[in-house]
């Protein structure tokens, strides 16, 4: 058994989670922001794929990368910003009380200072028309392509409409996860 005194506090305790949902945060970004990049050098490669083998039928697949990463990244994104809202609404505010303060004080101020940006909302609606143009009008404007290029065979017609679904569902997560996050600010 540990002496009085010898514990570790709850404060250290709070510090420490915070550089762990910190850290996981930070890499999470990481990823995320990479998967932008990955999305379009993939829609790049399957361009080239169909360019060059002049197979139309080839631009079925990239509806199923973009639904993929896409939604990674949605996922991402979310747990992003629920380690945020974390730290502004739990950890900040116990460390806050255990430092005794009276109003003059609050732990992690930039986990809230950086909301009351101006020009935050209009950052949050272009980053949505950013992620609705990757994720779902590239993987649309290849089915439009297929479409229109009189396809052969009813099942890749069918597993288009499918595609199409798809990619229209993530679009809609896409809008309806910027509308929270924007309300829960």
């Amino acid at each position: 058994m540990s002496e009085p005194g010898e514990g570790v506090s709850v404060a250290q305790l709070l510090l420490v989670e915070y550089q762990s949902v910190k850290d996981e945060q930070k890499a999470r970004i990481g990823f995320r922001d990479n998967l932008l990049y990955v999305t379009l050098a993939v829609t790049a490669a399957i361009i080239a794929a169909v360019a060059q083998a002049k197979q139309i039928s080839m631009l079925l697949a990239l509806a199923p990368v973009c639904i993929v990463l896409g939604w990674t990244y949605l996922v991402n994104d979310e747990k992003i910003s629920a380690i945020g809202r974390y730290v502004h609404k739990e950890l900040g505010p116990r460390l806050t009380q255990l430092a005794g303060s009276h109003g003059d004080f609050a732990a992690f101020g930039w986990e809230e200072a950086h909301r009351g940006d101006a020009r935050r909302s209009s950052r949050k609606t272009f980053q949505c028309l950013v992620d609705l143009t990757a994720f779902c009008v590239l993987p649309l404007a290849g089915l439009l392509v297929f479409w229109t290029g009189r396809p052969d065979g009813v099942l890749l017609v069918a597993l288009s409409v499918l595609e199409a679904l798809a990619v229209v569902g993530l679009g809609v997560q896409i809008v309806l996860y910027a509308r929270t996050a924007r309300s829960t600010v």
